[in-house]
């Protein structure tokens, strides 16, 4: 088996080269690269490999900018010492990684999961990692101007309460109940705001995981919040809604 290590860290290149040989005698390792550009200039060279070890952060940057430059279906092991959280992002997107520092039984189990997957997914899985990337690294919005009488004022999303439409005109609530239009819809506010921190629970209504009390089970399927500034049918969550909304709480 031909390999190629990707690893900007030499002392971290040659452990995981005597990880491999120990690990099983017939893999040789065909080439090493330390950064984004060097990578690109050896794909674009013809790289024949049977599995590429990917480290993420690079001397010139993360290894994800590698794939808009390159197509390829040689399958690959993430390496990374990202934390917790990005790590579970990489296991529900189904992509396989090694966390430094590696060790020889993680390395054995990555490299027989690999030699039962068929390299024909690996252009949807290097898809998958990439936007879980790119979604754990989005900037979300902190805060939003609103006009106070003659005035700009800034509120940060700590201090929102939910944000609500009516007659197609949005609003800003704030937990102390003053309300401000923006020119936002909630469709735009949905792309925006941080998901961990807000929930679209119907139609009308994005709401503040802070801001959410108690959840009371409602009429057919629904469940309804138990909240300050929301009264009536805005505080309930829509059916097809729920199961996702209880997963967010959960999160």
């Amino acid at each position: 088996m031909k390999v190629v290590i990707v690893e900007d860290e030499k002392l971290s290149a040659e452990h995981l080269t005597l990880l491999l040989q120990k690990a099983d005698n017939n893999i040789e390792v065909v080439e090493y690269a330390a950064t984004v550009k060097e990578v690109v200039n050896l794909f674009k060279g013809g790289l024949q490999a049977d599995l590429l070890f990917l480290d993420i952060h690079l001397a010139d940057g993360n290894s994800f900018e590698i794939f808009p430059k390159i197509q390829t279906d040689i399958p690959i092991i993430f390496t990374t010492a990202y934390d917790n959280y990005a790590i579970q992002a990489f296991k529900q997107n189904s992509i396989d990684y090694l966390l430094k520092p590696i060790s020889l039984k993680d390395l054995q189990f990555a490299l027989e999961k690999f030699k039962k997957q068929h390299s024909a997914t690996n252009k949807q899985i290097i898809e998958n990692i990439t936007n879980a990337y790119q979604q754990m690294n989005k900037q979300y919005k902190s805060r939003f101007l609103v006009k106070r009488g003659q005035t700009i004022d800034t509120i940060q999303t700590d201090e929102i309460h939910h944000f609500e439409t009516q007659e197609s005109i949005s609003f800003l609530v704030t937990d102390k109940g003053n309300r401000y239009i923006i020119d936002y819809t909630l469709e735009q506010l949905e792309t925006i705001l941080n998901p961990k921190d807000f929930f679209r629970i119907n139609r009308k209504i994005i709401i503040h995981i802070q801001s959410v009390e108690k959840v009371n089970i409602y009429l057919n399927g629904r469940l309804a919040i138990t909240t300050k500034q929301l009264e009536g049918d805005t505080k309930v969550v829509s059916r097809e809604r729920v199961n996702d909304f209880k997963k967010w709480l959960d999160n």
